[in-house]
């Protein structure tokens, strides 16, 4: 398909009469619209709600844990110096 035979197709497919349109099409997509944004929203809620209640839980699992805290030696030292 050459350039002008391309420019026809274009042309004979702009010259059509447009398809028509729902009298309600609008009001459908407001309603999507606004559901979707809800969704969203309420998504995004839940996100941080969970990344807050995981920092929560991790605080208090490090305060009563204390990892950075080296662990008790179960062995005793060597006697020296008798």
């Amino acid at each position: 398909m050459n350039r002008l035979e391309r420019e026809a197709a274009v042309r004979r497919i702009m010259e059509r009469a447009a398809p028509p349109v729902p009298p309600d099409l609008c009001a459908q997509a407001l309603r999507r619209g606004a559901r979707m944004l809800r969704r969203r929203v309420l998504a995004r809620r839940v996100g941080w709600l969970l990344l807050l209640a995981a920092a929560v839980a991790f605080t208090v699992w490090a305060l009563t844990a204390r990892p950075w805290v080296e662990p008790p030696s179960r062995t005793t030292p060597p006697l020296t110096g008798w």
